[in-house]
Order: C-alpha cells, then structure tokens, then sequence
C-alpha cells in the first residue's frame, strides 16, 4: 500500500485534493463522469461537485472509493499510533489524557 502525504494546509484543500485523485483513478479506468457516478451508486450531480470542490458525504466518498476498489485505503484513518520502542509508550502515557478536554 502506499502512503500518501498530503500537503495539508486546510481541510478545503485536502478535500480537493483526494477528489483531483479520484479523478485521475476515473480517467485512467476511461470511465465519464456519467459512468463513475452509476459505478458508484452516486447522482451524477453529486459526483460532479466532488471533483470540482471536494465536497461530497463521508458516505459517497466510501462509495466512490468501493467503486475505485479502494476501499481498504480508508482502513488507516484514526488508526491508534503504532509505537516503535517502550520509551514511546511511556513517554506517551506521561501526556496522554484519559478524557476529553471541554471546549471554553
């Protein structure tokens, strides 16, 4: 699998940059716009507003991503931190907060 680092300066600009990736996975499939958005299950509308915005629900993204047979590239978000030696646990525990932390 590879890992992709994004240049993240936004939500916004990550948002369009997975759907300017979508879009290359389409073209390289030779699918339209049309054909990706019945593949997927999504209305051709919504599709069409991912790739020129981003925007589009967290369910259509997962059914766009079923489509692209990319689905397990969802399966690293929010994955707990992998720790490589016992010194990064316990440095972790020392700052880590059982709790969440109200908004003030």
């Amino acid at each position: 699998m590879n890992n992709i680092l994004f240049n993240i300066t936004n939500p916004n600009e990550v948002a369009k940059q997975i759907a300017s990736r979508v879009k290359a996975r389409r073209l390289e499939l030779n699918l339209t716009q049309e054909g990706m958005s019945a593949k997927a299950g999504v209305k051709f509308a919504t599709y069409r507003r991912f790739e020129q915005t981003g925007e589009i629900s967290l369910r259509g993204l997962l059914q766009i991503g079923f489509a692209l047979n990319a689905l397990s590239d969802f399966d690293v978000l929010f994955q707990q931190q992998q720790y490589q030696s016992l010194d990064d646990v316990l440095n972790e525990q020392k700052f880590n907060r059982k709790r969440g932390k109200k908004n003030e």
